[in-house]
């Protein structure tokens, strides 16, 4: 049914991630492609110039790694992005022609319902069809 399934994970939370890459892969089946996608927070210019050379290079290095470990465990692609984890979750489902993003939610706390969570904003903005998984 699903040709393309994205799936943004949340690297600090690896047992939502493995939990919810397994969830992708059975709805979509063996056929179907897989894309794990983790987006990397901004670090304002003004904070970038005082941390050591190298680091963000090696923080998203790490990120590749980890990610990559994570989907192969279920046969999927990795993409590792930085910026706004909204923005760039729905942009890349529109670059992809990703049928589905299957998305991992924690409990919302006050701070979500007066900001609203990263899984809030894509179920609102998505042009696919989004699965929260809680």
């Amino acid at each position: 049914m699903y040709k393309t399934i994205l799936v943004p994970v949340d690297l600090s939370h690896k047992v939502h991630c493995t939990k919810t890459l397994a969830l992708a892969r059975e709805i979509g089946g063996s056929q179907c492609r897989i894309v794990a996608l983790y987006v990397a927070p901004d670090i304002p210019g003004y904070v970038a110039t005082h941390l050591p050379s190298g680091v963000l290079h090696d923080s998203l290095a790490h990120a590749k790694v980890e990610i990559k470990a994570l989907a192969d465990q279920v046969g999927a692609e990795t993409v590792v992005l930085s910026g706004h984890a909204p923005t760039q979750i729905i942009g890349h489902a529109d670059n992809i022609k990703a049928d589905l993003i299957v998305i991992a939610s924690h409990r919302p706390g006050v701070q979500d319902y007066f900001l609203g969570s990263t899984a809030a904003r894509v179920v609102r903005h998505a042009e696919c069809a989004v699965l929260v998984d809680r």
